[in-house]
């Protein structure tokens, strides 16, 4: 798999999860405009390879703003770091010397067979891709995204953040004819990282358990300040439990569209849940997702890097 990410708190976690499961084969990991501007998201991608041990993975830059609008950043959820809370040292990691489209573009056509992308963040970077090179097409195995929703949106009242930032790229990666698995904030929100879920990171008495406590304990204060919610929603390492067990996410077949021009609903998933339009399924829709589960693999996958010998405290 590729992950294509814009960290941000939630796509840290993304990041270690993906790298730490042995069912999966991380080919790069992809950074793109969203919570933060490109430079910021790509250095702390970077930081969180630093920290986690993650040192054979590529790390690429791709866009840098969204297809036709303006970038909107989210610094009052993820600070003005896009990472805030650990006092973070210097990167080893390096930077990929190509762009991420570049580098997606060559490991899709080198694989010897098909290869999942897993986008975290806005969907600029994929849908560039598949616009400008075509030729991928064969070689995705299906896009597991982190993004829409079937209910309530958190940039707008029906917008989630990834899909508003830059809804033309996520319409044309909903219309690319591929599989599609679209993990909104119906499922996401079912993910809360609660104190008893803070509580097992810090019992693994790390410093890279340490440092996923800051995060998250920073992540929470903004959503409580923000949406008055005491326990964040973990979003993005959803879309990779997703592609690790499948069984972990109930998904239904549905019609998917982006909304790209109501002046209150731009950037809104219209999901036919119902069939009421006619239009056939282009997407798995993710409706429930076993939360036990979940955190059990997740604390598994921060188990396994924090005894990594590559790991480096973030300090």
């Amino acid at each position: 798999m590729i992950l294509d990410c814009d960290p941000g708190h939630d796509d840290a976690l993304a990041i270690m999860l993906a790298a730490a499961d042995a069912r999966l084969d991380l080919l790069a990991i992809t950074t793109v405009a969203g919570n933060t501007t490109l430079d910021k998201a790509t250095l702390n991608a970077r930081r969180v390879c630093t920290i986690a041990g993650i040192s054979r993975v590529p790390v690429a830059a791709g866009c840098d703003r969204p297809l036709v609008a303006e970038l909107r950043v989210a610094d009052d959820i993820h600070g003005e770091s896009g990472l805030d809370g650990p006092a973070f040292g210097e990167p080893t990691v390096p930077l990929a010397g190509e762009h991420a489209v570049a580098l997606m573009r060559r490991l899709l056509l080198d694989h010897p067979e098909p290869v999942t992308l897993v986008p975290t963040g806005p969907l600029t970077n994929v849908a560039t891709l598949l616009r400008d090179h075509p030729e991928v097409a064969p070689k995705i195995r299906e896009i597991v995204l982190m993004g829409g929703s079937t209910e309530r949106g958190n940039i707008s009242p029906y917008g989630e953040f990834n899909i508003f930032v830059d809804p033309e790229a996520a319409d044309l990666v909903f219309r690319a004819g591929l599989p599609v698995t679209m993990i909104g904030l119906n499922v996401t929100h079912q993910a809360l990282v609660t104190p008893d879920v803070v509580a097992r990171f810090r019992a693994l008495g790390t410093p890279l358990a340490e440092a996923c406590v800051e995060l998250m304990t920073f992540f929470g204060s903004a959503y409580e300040r923000v949406f008055g919610l005491a326990d964040p929603p973990l979003h993005d390492p959803i879309a990779v439990a997703r592609v690790i067990d499948p069984s972990l996410v109930a998904c239904v077949p549905a019609p998917v569209a982006v909304e790209l021009t109501g002046a209150h609903t731009r950037g809104a998933t219209v999901v036919d849940l119902h069939r009421r339009t006619g239009a056939l399924p282009n997407a798995q829709v993710a409706l429930d997702l076993d939360v036990p589960r979940f955190w059990d693999l997740l604390v598994d996958a921060l188990t396994r890097l924090s005894g990594s010998p590559d790991a480096a405290s973030p300090w």
